[in-house]
């Protein structure tokens, strides 16, 4: 009994040892810090930071720095960079660069320029000491992301640009290290720059050249085995990491390209995408911020006046140049307040980039021990203050946007929408589900609802419970994406009345079905299935053909015929494709009339969608398919059809869908039925007159017409 004691103290002994029992430690403060903290209004970063110091080396001593607690520290420093890389919308980025460029500016020469003067000449440093030390205000560490990313405006302009003037800063500055030490050891000459330069120009070609392709291959041809997915990403980022290192620069800047290289590869709503915030959010980002408390000497501050006057010019020095690089952002910009704030609280926290520079000076004997101390009391402070802003701004930014967004919700009712997947052949399930997911708003209340529709005969309650066991698996597809989806089973006689009726029961605004399988009957199926739920239900109908993964797709081609911005469900196949687009990070590009496109450009601005979108105009409607000269392979090709009797329904739509599955076999395609007005645009009072025989007269006319002129032009040219 005396020796199990005398053992139990042992494994008790500060600092912790044992490495099982090390883990369990950190993963109680992970748990039950942030919990606590919040119920006092702390941010749940300051908690895990705040932790760190308690039991840091420097606190009550109950973990000491090792090589395991590095490990995992440099892991999350480096998830926190690819998920920003990751997360960043190209194309806000691209319409937003040189405002980017400009707060990089800002927040690169404002710092600098503040912190310079006062290191030289009030802290009586020499040049290059007040220099590096300068540089390293220039510095910000995102480590407030995490909650920009919970509250799920990743996508606003201001943290677009504030991402993209991290990197520039940060690369800025961690060249200006790489010069002040090679000026330092005396090797500043023409085969440095040399050097730096080849060296980071083969590293940009094999990250934004060879990456993505490797990466598109890995994910199409594996498309199935999806936890070596989230392998392959974490290889991606670790070798990003030490390629960037390599070519001069700190690994922090080779795990944000990494996340840059893979963005279009990963949506946003995929399960992937979901497996990377999860580990991070959960395990590694947490185990970094603890790290960095543990790094935090309270003590320097009573260890001397001079040590609380560098911890304190450092700290405002810090803080006030950032403020003051959003304050111009603002100003410059035309942002909000909570922009501003924004944009500060992201800018504002110094942690990764500013250790490594302080951490190199100091050991390369540039920067003294009163500069280090002081810069580990700076990261607690402006860690401390920046998480404070940011969580501020965002919840003031997320009321915003949502009043502003509800008299749109109120008119489309997308925070009720209801998508129904009647499924056919449980093979094309994946796919559909995957693009429905994509396409979903995230904030409806409603699961996307799998239907199948059991014949009424003798072993239909066998049939139904045999339906519910195979649609059980994509129920756990869309739960890996945090999508709700129920399954429906029903009986009845005719497989497109029961989805009729359903989609009336469930009260479903849209309906994603499939394509006909073989073309020869695609045009039986088409006048059958397809037309008994057009007719008997006033839903929108998106009918896909998704033979290719998504992540191929390099834009979407749209092809809209002339008034379909009549039609009710026209904002929302724009809404939807240009979510689907934001999602893919890949453009749009419409063919349609001169009228039809303006129209969309002013919806699209009205409705603040984001898509890069651009136009050309279509009018040549009766020879469709001269649109296969524009059309490359991985393009997803839209088809903007209409029922009979609606605004934008020409004779010319009914056999386009036989047409794009004869010429445009090998493109991922999708016709789209827009949702109709409950009989308002259908002109019932000439139901009874039919106006298919008129239809089919012009039509033979037209062709005559151009078969004479085609004869005439031939004998021309004879």
């Amino acid at each position: 009994m005396i020796d199990f004691f005398s053992h139990l103290a042992h494994e008790f002994e500060i600092p912790l040892k044992n490495p099982v029992l090390v883990f369990s430690l950190i993963l109680f403060i992970i748990l039950l810090s942030p919990i606590l903290l919040r119920r006092i209004n702390i941010p749940g970063i300051i908690g895990l930071i705040i932790s760190g110091v308690v039991i840091g080396p420097h606190g009550f001593n109950i973990l000491a720095k090792n090589e395991a607690i590095d490990l995992f520290s440099t892991i999350g420093l480096l998830y926190i960079m690819f998920i920003a890389g990751l997360e960043l919308d190209l194309n806000e980025f691209k319409r937003n660069k040189n405002k980017s460029f400009v707060f990089g500016f800002f927040t690169f020469i404002v710092p600098l320029s503040i912190g310079f003067p006062v290191c030289y000449y009030l802290l009586a440093y020499d040049f290059n000491s007040s220099f590096l030390t300068a540089s390293m205000f220039a510095t910000h560490t995102l480590v407030a992301y995490p909650i920009v990313s919970k509250f799920g405006i990743s996508k606003n302009q201001a943290v677009a640009i504030t991402v993209g003037g991290t990197i520039l800063t940060d690369t800025a500055v961690l060249i200006i290290l790489a010069v002040i030490i090679g000026s330092s050891k005396g090797s500043l000459n023409q085969e440095f720059w040399i050097r730096l330069s080849i060296s980071l120009a083969i590293f940009s070609a094999i990250m934004f050249l060879l990456i993505p392709r490797i990466a598109k291959w890995f994910f199409s041809k594996l498309e199935s085995e999806k936890h070596s997915h989230y392998i392959f990403v974490l290889s991606v980022v670790f070798f990003a990491a030490f390629l960037a290192e390599v070519a001069g620069v700190e690994p922090i800047i080779g795990a944000f390209v990494a996340g840059l290289a893979l963005n279009k590869l990963i949506p946003h709503s995929s399960a992937l995408m979901n497996r990377i915030e999860f580990m991070g959010n959960a395990l590694f980002i947490p185990f970094f911020l603890i790290s960095v408390g543990m790094l935090v000497d309270v003590s320097v501050i009573f260890s001397g006046p001079t040590a609380i006057l560098v911890a304190l010019t450092l700290s405002f020095v810090a803080i006030f140049g950032k403020w003051i690089a959003a304050f111009l952002t603002q100003m410059v910009f035309r942002y909000s307040n909570a922009q501003r704030q924004l944009i500060f609280g992201l800018s504002g926290a110094h942690a990764a980039a500013t250790l490594a520079i302080i951490l190199v000076g100091y050991n390369e004997g540039i920067l003294d021990e009163n500069i280090l101390n002081g810069t580990i009391i700076l990261i607690l402070i402006t860690c401390i203050v920046a998480s404070f802003a940011t969580e501020r701004a965002a919840k003031i930014i997320v009321v915003e946007s949502e009043d502003n967004t509800d008299e749109l919700m109120k008119n489309n009712a997308v925070s009720d929408e209801h998508i129904l997947l009647p499924i056919a052949n449980v093979e094309n399930i994946e796919k559909l589900l995957e693009f429905a997911i994509l396409i979903k708003n995230k904030k409806s209340p409603n699961p996307v609802s799998i239907l199948s529709v059991v014949s009424n005969n003798d072993e239909a309650e066998v049939n139904i419970i045999k339906a519910k066991n195979k649609l059980e698996e994509f129920v756990k597809q869309a739960s890996g994406t945090e999508t709700d989806a129920s399954i429906i089973t029903t009986i009845d006689h005719n497989t497109a009345s029961g989805i009729v009726r359903i989609s009336r029961e469930i009260m479903a605004d849209m309906l994603v079905v499939g394509w006909p399988r073989r073309a020869g009957i695609l045009q039986k199926i088409t006048g059958d299935k397809l037309e008994h739920i057009l007719s008997h239900t006033d839903k929108s109908v998106f009918m896909c053909s998704i033979e290719q993964p998504m992540i191929t797709h390099k834009r979407i081609v749209i092809a809209v015929p002339p008034l379909a911005e009549y039609e009710f469900g026209f904002k929302q196949w724009l809404t939807k494709l240009s979510k689907l687009a934001q999602e893919l990070s890949i453009p749009i590009l419409i063919y349609g009339n001169a009228l039809t496109n303006n129209t969309i450009q002013k919806t699209i601005k009205n409705e603040k969608l984001s898509p890069t979108i651009s136009f050309k105009e279509f009018l040549d409607w009766d020879d469709f398919l001269i649109l296969s000269r524009f059309i490359s392979t991985d393009d997803f090709l839209v088809l903007i059809s209409a029922r009979k009797g609606a605004a934008s329904y020409m004779s010319y739509l009914e056999n386009l869908p036989s047409k794009l599955d004869k010429y445009f076999s090998d493109n991922n395609k999708l016709v789209v039925f827009p949702q109709q007005f409950n009989q308002a645009f259908r002109l019932e009072s000439l139901d009874d007159i039919n106006a298919e025989p008129l239809n089919k007269g012009i039509e033979t006319i037209q062709k005559i017409g151009k078969g004479i002129g085609n004869i005439f032009k031939q004998e021309d040219r004879k």
